[in-house]
């Protein structure tokens, strides 16, 4: 679609017409300004610019090219969906060893805590097509592994890749949010939420829960915890067989900071309810349905200018050929 983004400057048009039929004559004024006429140059004769009461065809193309870039012609491009701004939203994800328990049945058989939470939780990273993603592994601290992106293919490869001990095996739940604070920081105001995965309580780190808890509130970062782990069933760890697993879970803790930051606590006591807590999130923090469009714009006022320009090049040439051919 073309249009002309200043289509008043056509107001202009008639401006040459008017100076011509109402400029005042030399008998009328001692002060005047000589300036080359395009006239000159089109028709080839000695006659005087004030002698004249007309504005010649060259000039008047001249004239219109030139109102025409002032008018700023435009070509817009088909209108172009934008999806509409979704959330920031860090995972921070427990590497501490006690995630090795094998306690939590997937597709029929027990498998550990870690090896659930990549499957359902890539496959809640697919699903976040708009937001930005980021994600934190933590265990005796905490580690960045991949700041806020939209890119969800690396920010899924990266969880795939994550191994107990890469980051100690113990639990630092407070530098876990302290960092997730620091990285939203540099970002401008937007839905902040922290999703933070867990089946321990915090023995590491520099940071206590209590304490970044207070940073995130202040930074209005909302904290959804889970924990993660069965309700003391028999199960599977690094050191054999374990009667209680799933019973370190600091609920109390992950329940006030959810509430304080106001986010919501929930327990993972199986695939099914993890992939549960995934799905209420998309209710309890919803994304505009409303979207916008935008349009390409080329702007092509110099295309006017160019034919300006080759109309006095040709002009001024054919002067040139003109006087050769007379001498």
């Amino acid at each position: 679609m073309f249009e002309f983004v200043w289509p008043l400057a056509f107001l202009l048009l008639p401006l040459p017409w008017l100076i011509a039929k109402f400029k005042p004559s030399v008998a009328q004024t001692n002060i005047h300004i000589r300036m080359p006429s395009v006239a000159k140059l089109q028709l080839g004769h000695s006659k005087q610019l004030h002698k004249r009461a007309k504005v010649s065809p060259l000039e008047a193309i001249v004239w219109l090219l030139l109102v025409s870039a002032a008018a700023n012609p435009t070509w817009l491009d088909e209108p172009i969906v934008i999806p509409s701004e979704g959330r920031d939203i860090m995972l921070a994800v427990d590497l501490s060893a006690s995630m090795t328990e094998q306690d939590m049945e997937y597709q029929g058989r027990l498998v550990d805590r870690l090896s659930v939470v990549k499957a359902v939780v890539s496959d809640f990273i697919e699903a976040r097509q708009g937001d930005r993603l980021g994600l934190i592994l933590f265990g005796d601290t905490a580690f960045l592994q991949t700041p806020l992106t939209r890119d969800l293919a690396t920010v899924s490869q990266m969880l795939t890749e994550a191994q107990i001990g890469l980051v100690g095996r113990a639990t630092a739940i407070g530098d876990a949010i302290g960092l997730s604070v620091k990285r939203f920081e540099a970002r401008e105001q937007s839905n902040r939420i922290l999703i933070l995965l867990t089946d321990g309580q915090n023995t590491a780190g520099n940071l206590e829960p209590n304490e970044a808890l207070i940073l995130a509130r202040e930074e209005g970062i909302k904290i959804y915890t889970v924990g993660v782990g069965s309700d003391g069933r028999r199960g599977f760890g690094l050191f054999g067989f374990n009667s209680m697993a799933g019973s370190s879970i600091d609920e109390k803790t992950l329940q006030h900071i959810a509430k304080e930051t106001g986010g919501q606590y929930f327990r993972a006591k199986d695939v099914a309810s993890l992939q549960q807590i995934y799905a209420m999130l998309d209710e309890l923090e919803p994304i505009s349905d409303e979207t916008q469009t935008f349009r390409p714009k080329v702007s092509l006022f110099y295309i006017p200018l160019l034919v300006v320009l080759g109309l006095l090049f040709v002009a001024q040439l054919s002067v040139v050929v003109r006087a050769k051919v007379r001498g």
